[in-house]
């Protein structure tokens, strides 16, 4: 990542982009130190450059970021904050934002290329009781829709019962799929909602075992709620749940 922003900076253009506004619009401008002003007005029609500086800059904050933390590391100071390459994107100017690649893509971008790849989820039979989430989602459960009630309610995205295909099982359906804001990888969260049904309860463990044989592990990718006929959802350990995994 920091190779890619030398190698870039070693050709970047001399100076640094201003912005400026008239009348609602804004403009661009190339600015070298000891000028006066703003710098130099750059036309509409010359945009590619405005990008090369606002490049350049964003690099450079890259760079001295990432050679901050590699002077902490060599004293064995721990403070690396794994949100502060996408933060230093975020916190640029909304028109700079325009202009820049970011170097990795952000949540944001993750998670709108993730919601954006189709899947067909399991099918209901013809006589299952039609319950739908306050965003319209069909569910199988009441238990289910006060999850995805909170989940919407929290802004947090989810896929209901995306197929995932575990070895040597085949296809399963996850009740709820996720994306880490810390990891980007996928989680998974069971309810099993019948565990006084030997039967069920017998299937919900073995399901479990799969997830594990594929290593998915309750407590770091997988996440599990239980519930019973006397023993209904608990509303406080599914917030507190949220709050640890995905938010």
């Amino acid at each position: 990542m920091t190779k890619q922003a030398k190698m870039d900076l070693e050709d970047a253009p001399e100076g640094s982009l201003k912005l400026g506004k008239t009348k609602g619009c804004v403009q661009y401008y190339h600015w070298i130190e000891g000028m006066h002003g703003c710098g130099t007005y750059i036309n509409k029609s010359n945009v590619s450059f405005a990008k090369k500086l606002a490049q350049k800059t964003y690099y450079e904050k890259i760079l001295r970021y990432t050679n901050k933390v590699t002077t902490q590391i060599s004293r064995l100071l721990k403070i690396y904050d794994d949100n502060k390459i996408e933060n230093i994107f975020l916190e640029e100017h909304p028109e700079r934002q325009k202009l820049i690649t970011p170097i990795e893509p952000t949540y944001a971008q993750k998670l709108e290329t993730w919601m954006s790849q189709p899947y067909e989820g399991k099918s209901f039979k013809e006589d299952a009781p039609v319950l739908l989430t306050n965003n319209g989602v069909r569910v199988r459960s009441k238990s289910e829709k006060i999850m995805a009630d909170y989940f919407e309610s929290q802004g947090i995205i989810y896929k209901y019962e995306c197929p995932l295909k575990l070895k040597p099982y085949g296809t399963i359906y996850p009740d709820f799929t996720f994306i880490s804001r810390k990891t980007g990888k996928e989680i998974y969260w069971e309810h099993e909602g019948m565990m006084d049904n030997p039967e069920y309860a017998k299937n919900a463990v073995q399901k479990i075992e799969l997830y594990e044989k594929n290593g998915l592990y309750p407590g770091e990718r997988l996440i599990l709620t239980f519930e019973t006929s006397a023993n209904v959802i608990n509303t406080e350990i599914l917030k507190k749940l949220t709050r640890r995994y995905l938010l």
